[in-house]
C-alpha cells in the first residue's frame, strides 16, 4: 500500500497528528472487526475552533459557550478526527477502546467499542462535508483495512446503524454511494 496513512505503531498512525485522550481502556476482546462513521461539532453547527479537540482530551471549559453546559463531566473520544480543512488527528490507539458508540449493537453484538474504530468527521448531520474530508476518509478507511482485515465493506457503519434510537450520524448530508465507491476503487 502506498499512502498518506502508510506508518503505523502500536495501533497509532504515524502520518497524522496524535492527541492522546485519557478516554480510552482496553478492549475486552483482542479484535478491531467495524468502522464507525460519524459527525460532530462544538458548538453545533460551527467548525474550525478547537473545541472538539478539548472535549476528546478532557480540557474542554464548558463555560466557554452555553451549550456545553451538557457536555459538564462528559469522558468521550473517538479514535480520529477529519476536520473540514482534511487535518486528520488521532485521539487513541486503534488497539486501544475509545468511547464514541455509547450504547450500541452491531448484528446482534452489543458494546461495539469493544471491537470499533471511531471516525468522526467535523460537520452535522445536514451540512454535508468536504471533498478533502471524502479524500481523507476513503486514505484512512483503506489504511485501517489494511491493518485490520476484518473491517469490510460490511462492516463500516454510521452511528446511526448502531444506535438507531438515540444517534442519526453521520446524517442525511453524508454521501454513502460516494464514500462506498472511493474505498472499492
Amino acid at each position: 500500500m502506498s499512502g498518506i496513512f502508510d506508518s503505523w505503531q502500536a495501533g497509532w498512525c504515524l502520518d497524522v497528528k496524535q492527541r492522546p485522550s485519557p478516554h480510552f481502556n482496553q478492549r475486552s476482546a483482542d479484535e478491531v472487526s467495524l468502522l464507525v462513521i460519524h459527525n460532530i461539532s462544538l458548538p453545533a453547527g460551527q467548525f474550525g475552533l478547537p473545541y472538539i479537540e478539548a472535549l476528546f482530551c478532557g480540557t474542554l471549559d464548558c463555560q466557554a459557550d452555553a451549550s456545553f453546559a451538557e457536555l459538564e463531566g462528559l469522558a468521550v473520544s473517538a479514535h480520529f478526527l477529519i476536520k473540514r480543512t482534511g487535518e486528520v488527528l488521532q485521539f487513541v490507539s486503534c488497539d486501544e477502546r475509545a468511547w464514541h458508540a455509547g450504547v450500541s449493537n452491531f448484528q446482534g453484538r452489543s458494546n461495539c467499542n469493544d471491537f470499533a474504530v471511531g471516525i468522526e468527521l467535523e460537520g452535522t448531520d445536514t451540512s454535508g462535508y468536504t471533498d478533502i474530508q471524502y479524500t481523507q476518509l476513503t486514505a484512512l478507511t483503506k489504511a485501517l483495512q489494511q491493518q485490520y482485515p476484518l473491517i469490510t465493506q460490511q462492516r463500516i457503519v454510521g452511528h446511526s446503524d448502531i444506535a438507531p434510537v438515540r444517534k442519526t450520524d453521520p446524517g442525511e448530508g453524508f454521501d454513502w454511494q460516494r464514500y462506498s465507491a472511493a474505498i472499492l476503487s
